[in-house]
């Protein structure tokens, strides 16, 4: 664990040095000064007195043999017997990670009756496919998945997991994580891979005021999380990988999670389907000028969507808001309106074809990011949006 060493020698003056932390964590322990439980490590006494007080990191960067694990391993996800869209995200994104490397791209699928699956993950450029079939594995229980994730990891030794954001993958991946003594970096927007295949993971933090970059040097497998639509589905290719199909003891496979019954919940499109987003923002002045908003995108045959704050204010569903607390989103066409373009909201959406940006205030952050701004009154705007829109009919 890192800690602060004092070199108690050199400490003259001890109550001026109490004094330094904020935290009230330096005091005297007798003729001597000492650390206590209130220290937030923020290193405040070591840029004063770095004669004094020293930063001592003792965490072991070197605990791996790093040769020993290959690979990037993206986890499937089977979704009512079809293969998740994020996963070929993923594939896409563990191939380019891989050739910086020369690394293989591996691929676990879990489930029963799936075997089928494993050919269609081949065409998304895998060059390996671990099929773990078995009726145990039917429906998603944590305890039996992440058996077999963590037998895998142990028969493959991958140096990097890659797993989708959804609600199955939230559960599964710090499970594993924590089962392989790792670190876990959730909701990541960036990957990037170094020479010594250290995996380099990007994600807003503090509410999306900063881009923390993560790393686990010292550690192995990297496990990461990524959200729907954040990277591209890459173009498929000719099949070159191989299938393999393993198995586990049933007795490996129990589960304290019974399952007495399933109901098909209604589908409803949501807006990380749509082509088309209307997005209301805090320049909306009221709730019911989202009416005007919806007339926009039932006109386009889109949806419409909205910022947090819209949706802290009651106007809104939150499954129609957009950002890093809500929902990504990559359609081929996305209007803003009144949105000031916040990170936490942009990094939901960027990725969007199109980009049109209304806003009155020129040096809003949304211009930044959208493809077409138009400055003005959204009032003005789209009302004149509508009225075109419906003579070209």
């Amino acid at each position: 664990m890192p800690y602060i060493k004092i070199h108690q020698e050199k400490a003259v003056d001890k109550a001026s040095l109490c004094a330094v932390c904020p935290f009230n964590a330096i005091e005297l322990a007798g003729n001597e000064l000492a650390i206590n439980a209130g220290c937030r490590m923020c290193r405040l006494c070591v840029k004063k007195y770095g004669d004094i007080f020293e930063f001592i990191d003792d965490r072991r960067t070197a605990g791996v043999d790093k040769s020993l694990w290959r690979g990037i391993a993206v986890v499937a996800e089977i979704e009512e017997g079809n293969i998740h869209p994020v996963t070929f995200e993923l594939l896409g994104k563990a191939r380019q990670l891989a050739q910086k490397v020369d690394f293989p791209v591996y691929c676990l699928v879990i489930g029963h009756h799936i075997t089928g699956q494993a050919q269609q993950i081949l065409e998304y450029d895998a060059d390996k496919v671990f099929v773990y079939d078995q009726p145990e594995l039917e429906q998603f229980r944590i305890e039996p998945y992440t058996a077999v994730l963590e037998d895998f990891i142990t028969r493959e030794k991958p140096s990097v997991v890659l797993v989708g954001g959804t609600q199955t993958g939230r559960s599964l991946a710090p499970r594993a994580a924590a089962r392989c003594r790792t670190g876990l970096t959730a909701d990541c927007t960036v990957l990037d891979i170094s020479e010594n295949s250290d995996l380099d993971q990007i994600r807003p933090a503090y509410g999306g005021n900063i881009m923390a970059h993560i790393n686990t040097p010292g550690h192995r497998p990297q496990f990461a999380t990524v959200r729907y639509k954040i990277f591209p589905i890459p173009a498929k290719s000719a099949p070159h990988g191989t299938i393999s199909n393993c198995t586990l003891p049933p007795e490996k496979l129990l589960s304290k999670i019974t399952i007495t019954a399933m109901k098909e919940k209604s589908r409803e499109v949501g807006i990380e389907d749509a082509e088309v987003l209307v997005v209301a923002g805090r320049g909306v002045r009221k709730a019911e000028d989202l009416a005007m908003l919806e007339e926009l995108a039932s006109l386009l045959n889109g949806k419409l969507a909205s910022t947090r704050a819209l949706v802290e204010a009651g106007w809104v569903d939150a499954k129609k808001q957009i950002g890093l607390s809500g929902r990504t989103v990559k359609p081929k066409l996305i209007i803003t309106c009144g949105v000031s373009g916040a990170i936490q909201f942009v990094a939901g959406m960027n990725g969007a074809e199109t980009i049109i940006a209304v806003n009155s205030d020129p040096e809003a952050q949304i211009f930044k990011v959208a493809h077409i701004g138009l400055c003005g009154d959204l009032y003005t705007i789209i009302p004149g949006l509508i009225d075109r829109i419906k003579q070209e009919a």
